[in-house]
């Protein structure tokens, strides 16, 4: 079993498009996936199917309140194998209310620790920032899934990105590591996302995966319809893509 936290300081990056992707595609693999969504819009939430208002607990109540996180995680209707610990908008609430607790850094981990031995791999969708949530979700994971887009203003917060993760290894979670590096929203045809790829490669070596994810118009539609690509357009480019992407990652786990 792994826990992995997909995250990247910088927002629109793909991390939500890659989680939802990944994991379906490993679920429909046949692995046991558990899918935690600690990102207060919700995306990973509303794209896998589930409408977010008619939920009465999500991982809002499970980070601020004693509630065990059996009790709201839900198994998908569209992808077997496929689990989902939902969020929804009051948890943009959770950082100020994590400020007077003790364990507010490990309080994600603890929780997890009562249902990681029900799963194969438990994956981390975390919003945009470095607040409590996303330090939840560093300290409970043991690597870091990071998707990186190919423009010029990612290489500005690479390395910020790579100092927040040895902070977080150096006073939190010493086993914290860089699971793979993801370049996404790609075109081979321009030099920059060359030359960004490139870049990234200097900071992360053979962390860097060799399948990148295209810019794809129906990868962008899926979430409209609560649908991962596998399901949406299992034979567009950014299917393909993402399909390669667990491939890849499987190998890599077997090594």
């Amino acid at each position: 079993m792994k826990t992995i936290c997909i995250f990247n300081q910088k927002g629109g990056v793909g991390k939500t498009t890659t989680n939802i992707n990944l994991c379906s595609y490993l679920a429909l693999n046949g692995y046991k996936i558990l899918t935690v969504d600690i990102d207060p819009q919700g995306n990973t939430t509303s794209g896998l199917g589930i409408d977010k208002r008619s939920l009465e607990k999500s991982i809002y109540q499970v980070i601020t309140e004693e509630i065990d996180i059996k009790e709201v995680i839900k198994e998908s209707e569209i992808v077997k194998n496929l689990y989902i610990a939902p969020s929804t908008m009051e948890l943009a609430g959770a950082e100020v209310e994590l400020i007077q607790k003790g364990n507010r850094e490990t309080i994600l981990n603890d929780k997890l620790k009562k249902v990681e031995d029900e799963f194969d791999y438990i994956f981390i969708d975390c919003p945009p920032s470095l607040g409590f949530l996303t330090i939840n979700a560093l300290v409970a994971a043991d690597s870091v899934f990071i998707p990186i887009q190919c423009e010029f203003y990612a290489l500005e917060g690479l390395g910020q990105l790579v100092n927040t993760i040895q902070l977080v290894k150096k006073s939190l979670n010493k086993d914290l590591e860089v699971e793979g590096v993801l370049m996404s929203m790609y075109d081979g045809r321009t030099n920059l996302s060359n030359e960004v790829v490139e870049e990234v490669k200097k900071y992360f070596k053979d962390k860097v995966y060799a399948t990148t994810i295209p810019r794809n118009i129906r990868l962008a539609e899926a979430p409209s319809f609560g649908l991962p690509i596998a399901l949406y357009d299992d034979k567009c480019k950014g299917a393909e893509a993402y399909e390669n992407l667990t491939k890849e990652f499987l190998s890599r786990q077997r090594k």
